[in-house]
């Protein structure tokens, strides 16, 4: 039996290819194709379709749609300062995973198991041993590695936007987020790869840069492409999944996250992503998070990780644009955010004075409270505590 773990890393597509994992999972599993199931929630949505006889185009819940995040949290769990995320539920334990994981390869027997989990990639740096605990559950099997890995500035702009959107408290790129970065599994991605390069030396390896991957079409796309399984065809086709936070409006998220409570801070976030398509915002390439100083300290400190890239790979260069982590983009971040901020006080306006149709769509799902008014027009003013200081 093959296992094809793929390994991350975050914000490279990994939700969508899990989604199209998850969708066709009943013709996949008719082609010798296994994407298991890990929990009960699983399970039963298996038998349903085994019932029907095909697979659903229809939303999934997400332990059904990610259920190796669910095993790879579980194991995390075991850790000093780890905890179940509390998106996952009901999670049974790594021995009762381990036993559901063993009989769906002994009573359906296929050819090739997929695990797909973007928190594998947070093996290296949390416990390295997890890996060991991974494979023990796995049993005798030949491996396969999948590794998508972006260049590392886009990446911390993307991952540090998917902590705001999660709500944590953060500094800003510009100032000191990034030390706590740069010896993490986040930038070294030596340490994020290594540890499974040591325990699985005869696993055959596909280390692929995010650039290539869009250019094959994307994640769903290049892994097919990657892996010679046999993939059926008349596949469910999945959209882009786990929209990133415009970059014109991360500021006010972050500034939110720390300055209101934690279910107005909330209410801000999905009030901001649901107004997304309706404002007109700066391109988010457009928009430098870091400045030079970081840029070039970020350039200095990934030497070491590109030479091992290229060892791996041997490739002349993984990253063959690095140098571009050098040159900032045109438009500062504050003057972006100070754009968005002026479109929302205008929408804000507009939907105040109602009028023949009132709010509608986006614009009537951002209702702000009297508190998160406060706070969006002292950011917008320019003044008072919302805008003067630099939150820790």
């Amino acid at each position: 039996m093959k296992v094809i773990l793929y390994i991350g890393h975050h914000k490279v597509g990994s939700t969508a290819l899990q989604q199209f994992l998850a969708k066709n999972s009943f013709r996949l599993l008719e082609n010798g194709i296994l994407y298991p199931a890990t929990e009960s929630e699983g399970l039963s949505y298996m038998i349903a379709k085994s019932v029907a006889g095909r697979d659903f185009d229809d939303h999934l819940p997400i332990n059904i749609r990610e259920p190796h995040n669910a095993l790879a949290f579980r194991l995390m769990a075991q850790l000093e300062n780890h905890r179940m995320p509390p998106f996952h539920t009901s999670i049974p334990g790594p021995n009762q995973i381990a036993a559901i994981l063993q009989n769906q390869f002994t009573f359906l027997d296929p050819e090739t198991v997929l695990i797909c989990s973007e928190v594998l990639a947070n093996f290296g740096g949390a416990g390295p041993q997890l890996i060991d605990q991974l494979l023990a559950m796995l049993g005798d099997v030949d491996l396969e590695i999948y590794c998508a890995l972006r260049r590392p500035d886009d990446y911390l702009a993307s991952w540090h936007g998917q902590r705001l959107k999660f709500g944590h408290k953060l500094k800003p790129l510009s100032a000191d987020a990034l030390d706590g970065y740069v010896n993490s599994i986040h930038f070294n991605y030596r340490k994020m790869l290594e540890p499974w390069l040591k325990r699985c030396p005869d696993a055959r390896l596909h280390i692929r840069n995010y650039a290539d991957i869009l250019r094959a079409g994307g994640s769903v796309a290049d892994f097919m492409a990657r892996t010679d399984i046999g993939w059926p065809d008349n596949l469910i086709p999945v959209d882009r999944a786990n929209p990133s936070i415009p970059v014109a409006l991360r500021e006010i998220i972050r500034r939110g996250n720390h300055q209101l409570a934690p279910d107005q801070a909330e209410e801000l976030r999905h009030g901001l992503m649901a107004l997304r398509r309706t404002l007109d915002l700066p391109a988010d390439p457009e928009i430098e998070l870091f400045g030079a100083e970081n840029r070039q300290r970020m350039y200095d400190a990934f030497q070491p990780h590109e030479a091992f890239l290229r060892e791996v790979t041997g490739q002349t260069a993984f990253f063959p644009d690095l140098d571009q982590m050098l040159i900032a983009r045109p438009m500062p971040e504050a003057e972006a955010t100070a754009i968005a901020l002026d479109q929302i006080a205008a929408l804000r306006h507009a939907g105040g004075e109602g009028g023949a149709g009132g709010k509608s769509g986006a614009v009537a799902e951002f209702d702000p409270d009297p508190a998160m008014t406060a706070f969006l027009d002292a950011l917008s003013a320019g003044s008072g505590a919302a805008a003067s200081a630099t939150p820790t």
